[in-house]
């Protein structure tokens, strides 16, 4: 018996936008106006598709359409006729319906999304913030956190700085400690309390002094060791890229100047085109406190960064050094896409037990590969931008050549004295055999 061929219609052809094909058409123009592939520009219209057909079913208005209705349609129990997916979507599909949505804000189709308000921030924290911003440079991030430390303390410290005494002060900070999480945090909270005081102080809105009052979280200062990749490890990191790739050219400049340089993952998402003296070899960074610094650009990682302008950056009206390749090709968002790079090249590697998958990582190896080279601790410092000499001193710990020449020898028994020798007869006599023989 033969068997009947029945014609199947492409099911994309069901997810029917209906009245509002026109701006699908649209959105799909607008991408490809900013070079996106056509793989990446069928993924966005199956996408954009599904939801514009589910809000015809669903009798939704697009006048209505907002971050909660996109979560209607992320969790509705996908049944649609001719959908590509079933169950429970996923997020990347998700994501791509929000920037359909974004699209619709921005050629003004859609309401713009309400931004949350901001939390309330008593006047004399928000005074605090703005002189850490104009007088300290501190980043925003730690701006912020310190300004919503400052708010979790103030209903126990009370609203006039004039009434603020030490014991107050100190019970405030231990009562809060109680409920705080980890150490590092009472830490971090200890010391924007004491910037704070001293802030008061210096307007006089408190007694001077009282930023000595503020306890200080137990822990060992420099007690653990750095945390590094030995340096055929590091090499095997930067080696992991692909360089036939865009991607990997990029990834191979970032990766070559956290090793060369010790750079942190700010310096990198914020460089900029002009910071490179490319006549001197030089490289212009601004860390912490607004501190600039010119470091010297390594041969190999110059030849990285030329090699990434020249071949993989997009073209971009941003000065910003590395960008997205994905379009719209804009700045990372945050230094976290740094540190991303620096897991993506670990997992590449096959190194898996690295003691920390971040850009510090690197920045911690540059600077044991400096030791060992022979560097002193001041040249170290220099580079890494530290404050204080004994923050890099952190790193003589792993030069085990060099503490073995400083270190003592233990005293044995024939150079103890008298004393020492009938207290440990003493203590022979007291103690009691361990029970039982101990394994092999």
């Amino acid at each position: 018996m033969e068997k009947k061929i029945t014609h199947v219609p492409d099911r994309r052809r069901r997810l029917d936008p209906g009245i509002y094909g026109q701006l699908v058409r649209r959105f799909i123009d607008y991408l490809e106006n900013l070079g996106c592939t056509p793989v990446t520009v069928a993924f966005y219209s199956s996408s954009v598709r599904h939801f514009t057909s589910w809000l015809v079913g669903s009798g939704v208005e697009l006048a209505n359409v907002d971050a909660k209705v996109v979560e209607r349609f992320a969790d509705h129990e996908c049944n649609c006729h001719g959908a590509l997916q079933r169950g429970r979507l996923i997020r990347d599909y998700i994501n791509r319906v929000h920037r359909f949505v974004r699209y619709l804000s921005k050629i003004g189709i859609v309401p713009e999304a309400m931004e949350p308000e901001p939390p309330v921030i008593d006047a004399r924290v928000a005074a605090f913030q703005d002189w850490l911003r104009r007088h300290r440079g501190i980043s925003e991030i730690t701006i912020e956190r310190h300004g919503g430390m400052l708010m979790r303390l103030l209903p126990a410290l009370g609203d006039d700085p004039a009434c603020y005494s030490a014991g107050l002060i100190r019970q405030a900070l231990l009562d809060y400690s109680r409920t705080a999480g980890s150490r590092h945090y009472l830490r971090m909270m200890a010391t924007a309390l004491r910037g704070y005081l001293r802030f008061l102080a210096a307007r006089s809105d408190c007694s001077v002094g009282l930023d000595l009052a503020v306890p200080s979280a137990k822990h060992w200062r420099l007690s653990a060791l750095p945390r590094y990749l030995p340096a055929e490890d590091v090499e095997r990191l930067v080696s992991s890229c692909d360089i036939t790739q865009p991607s990997g050219i990029r990834d191979r400049a970032i990766l070559l100047l956290l090793a060369r340089l010790g750079l942190r993952a700010g310096d990198i998402s914020a460089m900029r085109l002009d910071d490179i003296e490319w006549e001197q070899g030089t490289l212009r960074v601004c860390g912490k406190g607004r501190r600039e610094i010119r470091l010297p650009l390594p041969q190999d990682a110059g030849d990285a960064v030329l090699d990434y302008l020249t071949r993989a950056r997009p073209a971009s009206a941003s000065d910003i050094v590395f960008l997205r390749l994905l379009p719209p090709h804009t700045p990372f968002a945050t230094s976290l896409s740094v540190g991303s790079v620096v897991d993506r090249a670990l997992t590449r590697a096959g190194i898996q037990n690295a003691p920390s998958r971040g850009s510090n990582l690197l920045r911690h190896s540059a600077a044991t590969a400096m030791l060992r080279a022979g560097a002193t601790l001041y040249a170290i410092g220099t580079v890494l931008r530290h404050r204080s000499l004994d923050t890099t001193a952190h790193y003589a710990k792993v030069d085990v050549g060099m503490l073995s020449e400083i270190a003592q020898p233990w005293p044995v028994m024939k150079t103890a004295s008298s004393h020492a020798r009938s207290e440990l007869v003493r203590l022979r006599r007291i103690v009691q055999p361990w029970p039982g023989e101990l394994p092999c």
